[in-house]
């Protein structure tokens, strides 16, 4: 069937008088708002002796099964299309397009005669637009913009705008550029005139960035952490991370990735969010890195001479997180157990004198420390 709608279109168009005029070949609409599209038709009064007449005329899209498919008929256009036209003139209008309307749109009518059908070639192709704010110039030392009304494609010519700022209109600015001093509480959006119900979405500088730490609970040494940094910015913020008091650590879209976190990464981390219009840091976010004890060290006080009946400490210190627990042993006889890993004497005696050691635990590991040589001197 589609052959031979070929076939007779291609008949009719090699004889004089037949043909389907648009008023424009191609179309670009902002999304949501209506379209008109126009043609206007000609065919010859009499065509194999006889006269002609028009019975149906439509537009189109598909064709199903070799046949067009009437707009007026097509699901996707139910209750937005309607036709309009006068002698030789057709009209059809659009209602809140979208991007499924996107679309080559040919009008054809046929006649009385039984070869007298004709489709309008090439018809009209409609492009799907959204307006957007773009800026062609930024002085970040004075925050003065250049704002321009674009979209992407060809709107009309002489075209007049709105301005929007904080969503109120400006007063007459109807040109497609617009200049102002940008602060950060502002936000700037634009639209046609003649569709004010679809302005662009607003431009603004970034808003306060979230930040978190995945995973959120107990992070230990050696698993890997993420960190995210996520702002609120038109156009899309660009990202860094910094570790307090250090360079910084960047990270794409927002995301910094540890491997194989370390204890020496444990710290105060912030995030800061820029875009052509701004640039604000996050708050902080500490990340506590846990560990098993990397080492235990032990010392006595004195450290010079120890004479019998004087008072003598032992101390022990690890680097553990959470904090270690203590317990001290002379040779394999344990002393005490405890938080804070001192062991005293209150007044020594030569059977005190021996090897010491101590151990220093949390959940996640023990470290035993040397030994430790106390010499008890007789008085």
């Amino acid at each position: 069937m589609t052959l031979i709608i070929k076939q007779t279109v291609n008949m009719i168009q090699g004889q004089a008088g037949w043909g389907v005029t648009y008023s424009s070949t191609e179309v670009c609409a902002l999304r949501g708002s209506t379209v008109v599209l126009r043609c206007t038709y000609n065919y010859p009064s009499r065509f194999n002796y006889q006269s002609t007449t028009v019975q149906k005329s439509f537009w189109f899209t598909k064709v199903q099964d070799g046949e067009p498919v009437d707009l007026q008929t097509d699901s996707q256009y139910t209750g937005r299309v309607t036709y309009s036209s006068t002698w030789k003139d057709s009209t059809l209008t659009i209602t809140n397009v979208g991007n499924s309307d996107s679309a080559v749109y040919k009008f054809r009518f046929i006649t009385n005669h039984q070869d007298g059908k004709y489709t309008g070639d090439p018809g009209v192709t409609l492009s799907l637009t959204d307006l957007h704010v773009g800026t062609s110039r930024y002085y970040s030392s004075s925050s003065w913009a250049d704002l321009t009304c674009v979209s992407s494609c060809t709107l009309p010519p002489h075209s007049s705008y709105i301005w929007f700022k904080n969503g109120e209109k400006i007063p007459r600015k109807t040109s497609s550029t617009y200049s102002d001093k940008f602060k950060y509480a502002d936000s700037y959006s634009c639209a046609l005139q003649e569709h004010q119900d679809f302005p662009s979405p607003p431009v603004y500088a970034p808003k306060l960035p979230s930040v978190s730490v995945s995973p959120s609970a107990e992070i230990v040494e050696g698993s890997s952490v993420t960190l995210n940094c996520s702002s609120d910015a038109n156009p899309a913020a660009t990202f860094k991370w910094y570790k307090k008091n250090q360079s910084a650590a960047q990270g794409r879209k927002g995301i910094y990735y540890f491997t194989s976190i370390s204890p020496e990464d444990r710290g105060m981390y912030y995030c800061t969010s820029e875009n052509h219009y701004g640039r604000i840091n996050s708050s902080t976010l500490f990340v506590d890195v846990q560990y098993a004890p990397r080492f235990s060290s032990v010392s006595t006080s004195p450290s010079a001479e120890i004479v019998e009946g004087s008072s003598v400490t032992l101390t022990c210190s690890s680097d553990a997180n959470p904090a270690a627990n203590y317990t001290w042993y002379k040779e394999n006889q344990t002393l005490l157990q405890g938080q804070v890993g001192i062991y005293s004497f209150t007044s020594i005696s030569s059977k005190d004198s021996g090897i010491y050691f101590c151990s220093s635990n949390n959940k996640f590991g023990q470290r035993n420390s040397t030994g430790l040589h106390v010499d008890v001197q007789c008085k």
